[in-house]
């Protein structure tokens, strides 16, 4: 498969040349603090179901972030030469990825995240060469999934998710998964600025469920109700 991305990924890495953190977040990445790490958004394309998103799903035994779907990800290590590396990096210790089968497109803003002090960039990559990955770590990672973006797209399967502490903000339902916070948000501005995304029932609103739930209104067009107050 050649290394080039396809001519649906044009609109969003013209779109991308001009991006800036407020387009995904309403908070301000700190100039300096905060722990470097990176994800990676990684679109491929399946013959049947036409291009799509990698998601992993946190294990449910987790002290933090326990059951949270997520983009493959974490922590910058000293030996990481950028963010890509970083990004590749934990793919491939999270799910077998092999960084070779990847080609990087773009490095997106860094985003804040306040509840863990993370600040974070994610990696835009096109999966030239994709092959079968699988949880390398079942006590860390319990599901791998591609997601189509014909059914992240679809009015049906979105929604907003409200936490316990008022805060709300975008989420999927997509391939028995529920993505939410962080990652939901990057998603939802990443269709928009793609074009596309669909018009949908913006007042599709359900309570979170409890398991694993952890505020991260970091990314997205997240609100929080009057009464809640902002998450720190």
């Amino acid at each position: 498969m050649t290394r080039t991305p396809p001519a649906w990924t044009e609109p969003l890495l013209h779109r991308l040349g001009t991006a800036r953190a407020e387009d995904f977040t309403q908070l301000t990445t700190p100039e300096q603090g905060g722990r470097e790490s990176a994800v990676l958004v990684l679109l491929g394309e399946q013959p049947a179901a036409g291009p799509d998103l990698l998601v992993l799903q946190r294990a449910a035994t987790l002290r933090n972030h326990a059951g949270q779907p997520a983009f493959p990800g974490g922590a910058a290590d000293p030996a990481d030469t950028d963010a890509p590396a970083t990004a590749l990096r934990e793919a491939n210790e999270e799910v077998d990825l092999d960084p070779s089968s990847v080609t990087v497109l773009a490095e997106l803003p860094r985003l804040w995240i306040p509840v863990s002090d993370f600040v974070v960039t994610p990696v835009l990559a096109w999966w030239h060469a994709p092959h079968p990955v699988h949880p390398r770590e079942p006590a860390e990672v319990a599901h791998v999934a591609r997601l189509p973006i014909a059914e992240l797209v679809d009015p049906e399967n979105r929604l907003r998710v409200r936490h316990p502490s008022g805060w709300i903000g975008p989420a999927f339902s997509a391939r028995g998964m529920l993505v939410w916070g962080f990652t939901a948000g990057v998603i939802a501005t990443l269709l928009e600025m793609g074009g596309w995304a669909r018009p949908w029932p913006r007042d599709r609103v359900i309570d979170l469920p409890p398991v694993g739930a952890a505020p991260a209104p970091s990314a997205g067009t997240d609100e929080v109700d009057e009464m809640a107050g902002p998450l720190t």
